[in-house]
């Protein structure tokens, strides 16, 4: 057990409940869905978990976690691994960059003894897990002591979904394309006959990777990871800052989340930091990604990301979760009216609830008295607040700019408010209000 679930294993996290009693841990509440891997609890009701990396293929990137010994790989697990803190072992058997030849399963299953026997050598307690694309190893490795699954082509081998209910495991799931030999190429999916014509010209790239991760449908024990790193030529350092930014999306899904973000390039770019020199920009990552709702950190950095994982669980938002009666009710954790849209889509709800769900509040100072009437009152027709403070220094900016006040409300009610001629040109381009580029 890491640093991070020390002692912790089984809760829940806190929360108000003035009509039932706090969600046990494997709820089956809206939004709050756990999965149980060999025993470790995942999800919002329980601690970030740490997934320690181990390569048992030389071609594998980075030399620290790569052993084709044994011997030499079960002493690193101990030591490095479950020794530092880490919840999970993922195993894997080959290389997944693509500037190598895909191993066939035969390949694969000629390698797995070298994991087996890393697995049967160590002493320490952790959930191991066996990162591979083909049903076939999957199987033989639970067959013979693993715990859980990492497909990192996303369910592309139609037969992995059923054999990870077979075994009743749990099983991370990477966005991926149809297509064994392409993991995490979420581009190079054929969208258009895939969803449509009209869809894939107006999808983004979380949108892909959203939908990716929906393909071939998820098992009760399924764990989303939204494929970060440039795993073809056509994705870019901007469409995994994108994804990161929106991680909030893939709550939606309602499933728990593992984020593999180590050293990756989209963060060591920004600091133009080398691979060897990226660890910072990847703990600051991983405290965001647990706030923003990852369960599972994917890492080569044991000891440190457990540290920068605890950081992150400490400031997440409290959100309220009751059930009584049959009737059970979780606080989502939504931001954006995106956010709230991939519920909405979930549930069956239409979207178009989605701007009006979120409510945004902005400072406004340096109005004169009309302009704040005229404003006030033309915030209240459209649902929305806006209040004046008193005279003085706590009624201003600060700088004796006039009467500072705030206006509230939701994205919907606001952005139609900044169509409004009352409101002053800088609110209404703020607002996103087309009539802010003809005053």
């Amino acid at each position: 057990m890491s640093a991070v679930g020390a002692g912790r294993a089984g809760e829940v996290r806190p929360g108000n409940d003035a009509t039932g009693p706090l969600l046990p841990t494997e709820s089956s509440a809206p939004g709050m869905q756990n999965v149980d891997a060999a025993g470790l609890g995942i999800g919002d009701d329980h601690p970030p978990r740490i997934m320690g990396v181990l390569n048992v293929s030389k071609e594998s990137p980075y030399d620290p976690s790569v052993f084709d010994d044994p011997g030499e790989a079960a002493a690193y697990v101990d030591e490095e691994l479950i020794g530092e803190g880490a919840d999970i072992v993922d195993v894997g058997l080959e290389s997944a960059n693509k500037r190598f030849d895909v191993l066939s399963a035969e390949q694969e299953l000629d390698r797995l003894d070298t994991a087996i026997e890393t697995l049967e050598s160590t002493s320490g307690d952790a959930v191991w897990s066996i990162e591979t694309r083909y049903a076939e190893v999957a199987a033989e490795a639970l067959d013979r002591g693993y715990d859980m699954v990492n497909d990192i082509a996303g369910f592309a081998d139609p037969e992995m979904p059923e054999v990870c209910r077979e075994y009743d495991v749990a099983v991370a799931k990477m966005a991926s394309p149809p297509d064994l030999t392409k993991p995490g190429a979420v581009r190079a999916t054929p969208w258009a006959e895939r969803r449509s014509r009209e869809w894939a010209a107006e999808a983004d790239y979380v949108d892909q990777v959203y939908e990716a991760l929906k393909q071939n449908g998820l098992t009760d024990k399924t764990i989303v990871d939204p494929a970060f790193g440039r795993w073809s030529e056509d994705q870019t350092v901007a469409d995994d800052r994108e994804a990161f930014r929106r991680l909030r999306e893939f709550r939606g899904l309602d499933c728990p989340m593992l984020v593999s973000i180590n050293r990756k390039t989209f963060l060591r770019t920004l600091a133009d930091r080398s691979t060897e020199a990226a660890l910072p920009v990847s703990l600051a990552a991983t405290s965001m990604a647990v706030e923003r709702g990852a369960h599972v950190i994917r890492t080569h950095d044991v000891a440190e990301t457990c540290d920068a994982a605890l950081v992150g669980d400490a400031f997440d938002s409290e959100r309220m979760r009751a059930e009584s009666s049959g009737v059970a009710v979780a606080e989502l954790d939504v931001t954006t009216p995106a956010e709230v849209e991939r519920h909405a889509e979930r549930l069956g709800v239409d979207t178009a609830v989605a701007p009006a769900a979120v409510g945004r509040v902005y400072a406004v100072t340096g109005l004169d008295e009309g302009e704040r009437e005229r404003l006030a009152a033309a915030a209240a027709d459209h649902g929305c607040q806006f209040r004046v403070g008193e005279a003085g220094e706590t009624g201003s900016d600060g700088n004796g700019n006039g009467h500072g006040g705030l206006l509230c409300g939701s994205t919907a009610a606001l952005a139609a408010l900044g169509e409004e001629t009352a409101v002053p040109r800088p609110l209404a381009a703020a607002l996103g209000g087309r009539s802010a580029s003809n005053r």
